[in-house]
């Protein structure tokens, strides 16, 4: 019988019998070591605790994002922050040295991010939307577009192997209108590892305990005690599932499953990457089982 059981498993689809042990590759970009955390932590979080590999990226060291810190001191205490933030998260967390409110989609970025997606060999890149109050946010986004198609040009950062297949790119959601408004294709299920992915955000203390306060004049309003902070933070982080985020919850877990579901991550499939069918969305994101 046991002989029975070889012959057949042998003749097995390739892709049944090593489909479970893949490992998804994702790579998360931000233009500040705290970006990557806020749009796509949940998910993140997810694909860890089912065994994959997940990278944060921020493009910036930080160091103008503060009230009364800044250059070198700041960068390295963002960078500790993000060091935290990627133990709790579960992730790899890779800080870049370019200068925060200077980043410009240069040819010198754009190899940066070719580089880091081949070595990740990434399946998926998530980044920001070109339509952003930041500069840095925008040009994030632009040199992510400048290198969805890159990544596979053998003589392009010729030092680093090309990948064969390009990655699916992805912008996270935002609130902005125009030029047009977010569509989300993909949306995730966060609601059991939210409280997670605030815990795994408020490493990033001088960010939002202290800068972003700052900038809105709220600092009066920051509690002191840690699990008050904690709660502060979710209250103000947590987004709202607007109508068209439901109906893409509803596409892909159910109506049953998405009438119960209260905390959410949306994405929307960037044009200029792999352009992926249901089925390859399903195999890509097997959080979605989960």
């Amino acid at each position: 019988m046991k002989y029975l059981v070889s012959i057949l498993f042998l003749f097995l689809p390739f892709s049944f019998v090593s489909g479970q042990d893949k490992k998804i590759n994702v790579i998360v970009f931000g233009a500040h070591p705290d970006d990557p955390d806020g749009t796509a932590g949940g998910t993140a979080i997810k694909f860890a605790k089912l065994g994959h590999n997940v990278l944060f990226v921020s493009l910036t060291n930080g160091d103008a994002g503060h009230q009364s810190k800044g250059g070198g001191a700041l960068a390295r205490i963002r960078r500790a922050e993000a060091q935290e933030a990627g133990k709790r998260f579960g992730v790899t967390y890779r800080i870049l040295d370019n200068h925060d409110g200077e980043l410009f989609p240069t040819l010198e970025v754009r190899h940066q991010v070719i580089r880091l997606i081949r070595e990740w060999n990434a399946d998926i890149v998530i980044g920001p939307r070109p339509y952003d109050y930041h500069p840095d946010h925008r040009n994030t986004a632009i040199v992510l577009q400048d290198a969805a198609y890159m990544v596979i040009v053998p003589n392009v950062v010729s030092d680093t192997p090309p990948l064969r297949k390009n990655p699916v790119f992805l912008y996270a959601q935002d609130r902005f209108q125009k030029p047009y408004p977010f569509t989300p294709d993909i949306a995730i299920d966060i609601s059991d590892v939210l409280d997670r992915k605030i815990y795994g955000m408020a490493a990033h203390e001088s960010q939002y305990f202290e800068w972003l306060p700052w900038t809105a004049s709220q600092e009066q309003n920051v509690p002191k005690d840690e699990k008050e902070r904690l709660e502060w933070l979710k209250n103000g982080r947590r987004r709202t599932i607007l109508p068209s985020v439901k109906e893409s919850l509803v596409k892909w877990y159910g109506k049953e499953r998405a009438d119960k579901i209260t905390d959410a991550e949306a994405f929307e499939i960037c044009e200029y990457g792999r352009q992926p069918n249901e089925s390859e969305i399903r195999e890509l994101f097997p959080v979605m089982d989960k």
